[in-house]
């Protein structure tokens, strides 16, 4: 989407706004902005403009506006500044990762809630094989008196198999249909890679078979999430100090829905040009996540593990702190992790000048 310099620079101001005071932005706070030089009047034709385009939503009681989940998605991809962690910022993550000696599954437990800590958000940490199970193949084969077998094979020539009631009567060209569709669409992927959109796409495509594609896939992720390995998740109640959760039923809908099964199975595509990746709004697979967003990280644990930090908050979360604050666990906790469990872990250096308190 093509927008003027400044209507990018509007769009940035609101989301910047909207951030730090959780209210809709109107036109005469971006123009007491020092570097803004246009009128209210200017401002509030370009708002117009990005309401039009999906990118600023205006709440029902509000003349002003805030960022829609695409106008956040922009801010993202193309506006938002880094953030440079303070040295008092720096100090404090290097003093919460000073992680002494312990079992390996009790310093995954620890990173989730020191992560959570910082964020003051909902944390969660996965430790898992680097190599991820995927789908290899898909077969459906008729059981007679109303029922299907589906055999998964996965990566490793493990073989998976069960027999399915059938919601609807299919024809044996139906099942092979559904099996040529998912052959070419849901095979080499992980659980993790099994969008929404990607299911939606099958279900197109899989005519008179389409109730078969739920029942295929939850057996499809159930049986790679076996492959996950620790999981941990802590600060969930830190959603109630956030204004869009004040909301006592909103609220329990989200904590509610915050579990390994929800989690690990996020899309982790994660962009080429770094390890950090967002999910915006409907951009979760989760419907109970469809008002929130998730950053997560990547970092290397080494022996064949790879870890995982995320969040979980409102969509109006200060992505780029965030992103700073996630970025410096990765890459320290990526130094620290030794390849044996228990071993001793070295917390980070600090930069020059700065001392650790004992």
């Amino acid at each position: 989407m093509d927008l003027t310099p400044r209507q990018k620079q509007i769009l940035r101001a609101i989301v910047d706004i909207y951030v730090s005071t959780a209210e809709p932005v109107g036109s005469k706070a971006i123009a007491a902005l020092p570097d803004v030089d246009f009128s209210s009047a200017t401002i509030r034709n370009e708002m117009a403009d990005l309401t039009q385009m999906g990118l600023l939503e205006q709440p029902h009681t509000s003349a002003g506006r805030i960022p829609s989940p695409a106008g956040y998605r922009l801010y993202i991809d193309e506006l938002m500044q880094d953030y440079r962690l303070s040295l008092d910022e720096t100090k404090s993550l290097h003093d919460a990762l000073q992680l002494k000696s312990q079992e390996f599954d009790e310093m995954m437990s620890q990173v989730g809630k020191l992560v959570s800590k910082m964020t003051d958000l909902p944390a969660y940490a996965i430790a898992s094989r680097q190599n991820q199970a995927v789908a290899k193949h898909f077969e459906l084969l008729s059981a007679g008196s109303g029922s299907i077998i589906l055999v998964l094979m996965l990566s490793g020539d493990e073989v998976k198999n069960k027999l399915i009631k059938l919601p609807v009567s299919v024809t044996d060209d139906d099942l092979r249909l559904l099996s040529a569709v998912l052959n070419t669409s849901m095979t080499d992927l992980t659980a993790g890679q099994i969008s929404a959109e990607l299911l939606e796409k099958v279900t197109r495509s899989a005519g008179a078979a389409a109730p078969l594609v739920p029942l295929v896939t939850e057996f499809t992720l159930e049986c790679l999430r076996q492959q996950h390995g620790d999981f941990h998740l802590a600060g969930q109640m830190r959603l109630l100090n956030q204004p869009e959760f004040r909301d006592v039923s909103k609220a329990r809908e989200v904590i509610e829905s915050l579990d390994e099964d929800v989690l690990t199975n996020l899309p982790t595509v994660l962009p080429k040009d770094g390890p950090v990746q967002f999910l915006v709004g409907p951009e979760n697979v989760a419907k109970e996540l469809k008002d929130s967003s998730v950053v997560m990280m990547r970092f290397d644990i080494g022996d064949g593990m790879q870890g995982t930090v995320g969040v979980v908050g409102p969509t109006r979360m200060d992505y780029a702190k965030i992103t700073a604050k996630l970025g410096y666990f990765a890459e320290n906790l990526g130094k620290m992790f030794q390849k044996n469990a228990g071993a001793a872990a070295a917390p980070p250096a600090l930069p020059d000048g700065m001392k650790s308190e004992k």
